[in-house]
């Protein structure tokens, strides 16, 4: 696939900070032919930022809303105004390390394709076009849609890595080909859902453990501030994706867990709401209202309480986020020689 021709959408909000690393780290890529930003109702001088860092080349659009639609939506908007064949999405306070599609584009057996992240701690970060990752192995492995959805399913005390974090280059004939686009009744778990669709319609979901995507982790990144209602909502599209006719009894039974690990994160996120809003005789009318809603309040609260007091006595300290860590393990090219 040498030459091919990618979009990379970059859906932004309130990122002028971070925004001239994105494209500048995009704009940089030979294989790059555009580069399109949605301004999703900013209030800062993120049109204005990302208008000075245009290299000149032509490949620059920018997209500005008056009112805040989501990324789904933005995301979509830049979709329907591209036209190159393959789409690459990057968050606007991450980046592509140098070279990235080269790897990626190896092999023409794929419909999508992803390659390793490299987390950053927000404090542990630099110039980003100097960071360079070592050097993994490239060799391709593809996700199912079991593998997919189990790797979704997250732990409590370990440090998230969700495969629906992957930013994989997308071939737009295979979306066009199933009619998928990004579900713009999400702001949580947007990019999950439509890998999720897209393996279930039979996508070829190529990953690699070389790594070529940056992600800054900041505390208070869009993806850390989810309402509650959000959380419903990801829960609510499990149960669409169960309606799949084809999905066989396997697939379903791990997207059903799934869909209840989303759910009970929401009645205990729900829970902590109504107590907060209208004092705990109303909390505990919702969580004696059914069992459903009972036993993950109970776990949760029980969970917390349990793992404050182990920190306050010594026996538990706060999570360490080290400075920089990869989302897939992976062995070193050089071992493997």
């Amino acid at each position: 696939m040498t030459g091919s021709q990618v979009c990379v959408i970059i859906a932004a909000r309130n990122a002028a900070r971070t925004i001239p690393a994105a494209i500048a780290s995009a704009l940089r890529e030979p294989e790059v032919a555009e580069v399109v930003v949605v301004d999703d109702a900013s209030t800062d001088d993120t049109a204005k930022v990302a208008q000075a860092a245009d290299d000149g080349s032509g490949r620059l659009c920018i997209i500005r809303f008056d009112v805040n639609q989501g990324p789904s939506f933005a995301r979509n908007a830049a979709i329907a105004r591209s036209k190159s064949p393959f789409i690459s999405i990057l968050d606007a306070d991450d980046f592509f390390l140098t070279g990235r599609f080269g790897e990626l584009f190896a092999g023409a057996d794929w419909d999508f394709a992803a390659d390793n992240i490299m987390l950053i701690r927000d404090d542990a970060a630099t110039d980003v076009s100097k960071i360079v990752a070592p050097r993994f192995s490239a060799d391709p492995e593809f996700l199912d849609f079991e593998r997919f959805i189990e790797g979704n399913i997250s732990r409590r005390r370990v440090q998230r890595g969700e495969l629906g974090f992957l930013k994989p280059v997308i071939s737009r004939a295979f979306l066009d080909r199933h009619g998928l686009r990004y579900d713009e009744n999400l702001r949580l778990g947007e990019d999950y859902e439509l890998y999720a669709r897209a393996v279930a319609c039979g996508a070829r979901f190529k990953v690699i453990r070389s790594c070529g995507y940056g992600a800054i982790v900041r505390a208070d990144s869009l993806s850390g501030r989810h309402k509650t209602q959000d959380l419903k909502r990801l829960a609510d599209a499990d149960l669409a994706l169960l309606a799949i006719d084809t999905l066989p009894e396997g697939s379903k039974a791990v997207l059903r867990r799934h869909e209840r690990h989303v759910r009970d994160k929401y009645r205990l996120r729900n829970f902590l709401d109504v107590k907060a809003e209208r004092g705990l005789a109303s909390a505990a009318r919702y969580a004696l209202a059914s069992q459903s809603n009972l036993v993950p309040i109970v776990r949760g609260v029980a969970a917390d309480k349990l793992e404050a007091l182990f920190r306050h006595i010594g026996f538990s300290k706060h999570q360490h986020v080290p400075p920089r860590r990869f989302l897939m393990t992976a062995t070193s090219a050089a071992s493997e020689r």
